[in-house]
């Protein structure tokens, strides 16, 4: 007899950037005006997530929850996300590239982000989601070290120095993306599996880097048809799924649509509903 594994675990984040972020956009271009999207959209997001019971972890920018007028402030909006019932978790301060940062500075936007978070919605803010997915570096791992070095005046802010500096200001959960430069490549690139070899969307699992409790991307940005292939690779395999968004893009027409991300969260609540997965939130996993 086949032993029956435990159902998988589905993390949704939305990385909550606002203005902060755009003005801080690395993508062609330079700076984006999409920040007053954010809150538009994220009152939408509310109403979904209701409407299917999914929780979601909200990686929210700390300057947004200060006094303050869209689209660079909204704390009454996110205390509307901590009421929901969705975990409240730190996108940083000002949405800063960490890789670049000092220790000093690493330390300052966690610290001031977590304060910042706490103080509005009045309970802990223990998670935390790195802006860009970066670092990459990683010991671990054959890291993409010399772009974001190239991009660094001084010293390059590693995965595990911003994993000690997590704990050192009271995280105990990070999202992370490192993985080996050829298959990050790949991935970038979308090619088929073909091409990839072994698939690189299978079940992501727990791992402890500087004592902070983290879980790895196993998913493009967005609910396209891959994610959905890997909602269900998850679900007949066990371990734990991620997937993530920016509320400023569910009426983009791209993978972030909500158009997508409504048959995703019908597909999670059918496997729900058969056992093979459970929702969960960062909080739970530590």
């Amino acid at each position: 007899m086949t032993k029956r594994h435990k159902p998988a675990k589905l993390l949704v984040f939305w990385d909550y950037d606002t203005q902060w972020g755009g003005d801080r956009s690395r993508t062609a271009g330079g700076p984006k005006s999409w920040g007053h999207l954010e809150f538009e959209y994220t009152e939408r997001l509310l109403e979904l997530h209701a409407r299917h019971s999914v929780p979601a972890c909200f990686a929210v920018v700390g300057a947004a929850a200060l006094p303050g007028e869209r689209p660079y402030h909204d704390p009454a909006q996110i205390r509307r996300i901590h009421e929901a019932g969705h975990e409240v978790g730190s996108h940083t301060f000002h949405h800063e590239w960490l890789p670049g940062l000092n220790r000093q500075e690493l330390l300052q936007t966690l610290k001031c982000s977590k304060d910042a978070l706490e103080q509005d919605i009045g309970a802990p803010v223990t998670s935390f989601v790195p802006p860009y997915n970066q670092p990459y570096v990683y010991p671990k791992a054959w890291p993409l070290g010399p772009l974001e070095q190239r991009a660094t005046k001084g010293e390059l802010t590693r995965l595990q120095d911003v994993c000690e500096a997590l704990g050192e200001t009271g995280y105990n959960f990070c999202r992370i993306a490192y993985g080996r430069t050829h298959l990050r490549l790949l991935r970038i690139l979308r090619l088929s599996e073909r091409v990839l070899g072994p698939r690189l969307d299978r079940s992501s699992h727990t791992e402890k880097i500087a004592g902070i409790t983290c879980v790895r991307l196993n998913t493009y940005v967005g609910f396209d048809e891959l994610t959905m292939e890997t909602l269900n690779r998850c679900a007949s395999t066990g371990g734990i799924m991620v997937a993530w968004g920016h509320p400023h893009e569910i009426r983009s027409g791209k993978e972030e649509d909500e158009s997508r991300l409504v048959p995703f969260f019908e597909q999670a609540q059918r496997l729900q509903q058969q056992g093979s997965l459970e929702f969960c939130l960062p909080r739970d996993l530590t």
